[in-house]
């Protein structure tokens, strides 16, 4: 058991290690290998993203995308909520949310899980409907909260805040058990855990979350986590982004994205990149690169710390987005001592 100091600076480490990974994903995400290649050669800091930007044209170096802003958007009422989402409060957040990301022009909006969630929602279906058809990283991308929040140590309920946290866009195997892993890595870590063995709950809990929601047809997430590691076990640093590129994939499945982010983490696991390495590499990936890298971000920051991410960097996050997170993370936090 680690003391509350060192907590408070694994779950800082998490959530700034999310806008960490979403913010050097921001001018990489939804472009191509090749094309990163051509236009960045690859990412080592951050960096602002170009005109043509499918999603984030013109966004200043630092910027955040929607994996930070919804993981803070479900913090909000994870807090609000003494630790419980309704899920109509969730569905009627993110509706708020997108309708602000359109006033302001922006490209960064609902993904296609959540979208159509929202859209079933406001034709009438209950929240527990809506998310029937959700298999895509979005549950899995704002999940950081509830592994801060809740304790895995109690798996049963540990499980159940996450089926609850993903029910209204998300309520598949696929989708459930993806954000149970990412969640359980964040909240081992938060325990003390090394991150190897981090890992290896996550795993755990995906196949114990693999009971809840709709099932689906796709790769199962534990089954494919074991053999993305297995798979790059030999793999060296130059060969291992093309193999993780053309094989496990990058897209924004949850079976593709989530699996991604756990195969770079399991090489930091093992000595063969550092943390920050390891985002700059998801971040150059090609595909769903911002949330490949937020999602790792905050695995490795709970089972690292804040001293994980390179001090400036963390700054200029919060500066160019106004992004202050201590008094978030106090309260979830506080969630968990219940």
């Amino acid at each position: 058991m680690t003391g509350l100091i060192d907590i408070r600076d694994r779950a800082l480490g998490a959530f700034y290690g999310l806008a960490l990974g979403d913010a050097l994903g921001m001018p990489t995400q939804s472009l191509s290998r090749e094309q990163i290649k051509q236009r960045f050669d690859r990412i080592t800091t951050l960096t602002a993203a170009d005109a043509d930007q499918p999603i984030a044209p013109n966004l200043a170096a630092g910027s955040i995308t929607d994996d930070t802003e919804q993981a803070m958007l479900v913090a909000e009422l994870l807090v609000a909520g003494g630790g419980r989402i309704d899920p109509s409060d969730l569905a009627q957040s993110l509706i708020d949310w997108e309708v602000v990301m359109q006033a302001k022009g922006s490209q960064d909006l609902l993904g296609p899980s959540t979208k159509r969630a929202i859209e079933m929602i406001l034709a009438g279906h209950t929240p527990e409907e809506a998310g029937r058809f959700g298999t895509t990283n979005g549950a899995a991308m704002r999940i950081t909260p509830v592994g801060i929040a809740a304790d895995v140590r109690d798996r049963q309920q540990f499980v159940e805040a996450v089926v609850q946290a993903c029910q209204v866009t998300h309520n598949t195997t696929l989708g459930i058990s993806s954000a149970a892993a990412v969640a359980a890595v964040v909240s081992a870590g938060l325990n003390g855990d090394e991150l190897q063995d981090a890992l290896q709950l996550g795993v755990e809990i995906a196949q114990q979350a693999e009971k809840y929601g709709h099932w689906v047809a796709g790769g199962r997430i534990a089954a494919r986590v074991q053999w993305a590691q297995k798979l790059c076990a030999n793999c060296d640093n130059q060969q291992l982004p093309t193999l993780i590129y053309d094989v496990i994939g990058t897209s924004v499945a949850s079976q593709e994205s989530v699996v991604a982010a756990f195969a770079l983490a399991h090489q930091v696991a093992t000595g063969r990149l550092s943390a920050f390495d390891a985002l700059c590499m998801a971040a150059s990936l090609g595909g769903d690169t911002d949330t490949i890298a937020a999602i790792l971000g905050a695995m490795l920051g709970a089972c690292q710390g804040l001293s994980a991410w390179p001090a400036q960097m963390i700054e200029q996050i919060k500066t160019v987005n106004d992004l202050e997170l201590y008094s978030l993370v106090e309260h979830l936090l506080s969630l968990r001592a219940i």
